[in-house]
């Protein structure tokens, strides 16, 4: 999960409350979630939903309210449903959503589980790292195991472009000026757009040696 600076201004098309998923509506929420995910943060997702980030239960305030609507991919939305109704909300911008929740890259695309580690004890806290565990980590269908390994393979094709950047930056046989170029590729993939981006931050996070390529970023 990510901040997300969302757009105050709400689509027209909402004010009619004939649908919550007209174009213009899908055109925002991708323009303000950098077409991610909100949950997993899988960039292009082939299945998205308008997601109502508070379940509106009918209530059509709810169900039409800007404020309530968020970009997900079809994994995330059918296994957040109406379960998941006590989050953080990463548009709020008085919330550290990064620090909040930990996210740790698998060594394999095939590992038996993703971590996700809530970072302080508030019930919002705890249950969006329980929906972000469960998002990577949940296979109890022939059709959410495929799932789950199509969204491994994807982080771990981020993971292993870091892995191969941070070793080359640190390799003793690089040139200063190659070292000034990747390390522009590795504050560019440290930008909330970038696929992944609570991943790969935390990685930097957990990575003293290298906090200097954060500053200026987040």
């Amino acid at each position: 999960m990510f901040p997300v600076n969302k757009s105050q201004e709400a689509p027209a098309s909402l004010a009619a409350r004939r649908s919550y998923s007209e174009k213009d509506v899908i055109e925002a929420l991708s323009r303000d979630f950098h077409n991610k995910c909100y949950i997993c943060e899988v960039k292009d997702p082939l299945v998205l939903n308008v997601e109502h980030f508070r379940p509106h239960g009918d209530n059509l305030d709810k169900m039409y309210d800007w404020r309530n609507l968020f970009f997900a991919c079809g994994r995330c939305n059918n296994i957040k449903r109406a379960k998941f109704d006590d989050m953080l909300d990463c548009t709020n911008q008085g919330i550290n959503i990064l620090i909040s929740v930990k996210h740790v890259f698998p060594t394999l695309a095939y590992s038996n589980h993703v971590d996700i580690i809530p970072m302080n004890d508030s019930e919002e806290t705890k249950q969006t790292a329980e929906l972000i565990y469960s998002v990577f980590n949940d296979d109890h269908t022939g059709n959410k195991d495929l799932t789950r390994i199509f969204l491994l393979k994807r982080l771990m094709k981020i993971y292993r472009k870091l892995l191969e950047l941070t070793l080359d930056y640190d390799d003793e046989d690089t040139l200063e000026e190659e070292k000034e170029h990747i390390a522009k590729k590795i504050k560019n993939m440290l930008k909330v757009e970038y696929e992944f981006s609570a991943f790969i931050r935390w990685s930097i996070i957990d990575a003293t040696k290298l906090h200097h390529l954060k500053e200026g970023i987040f």
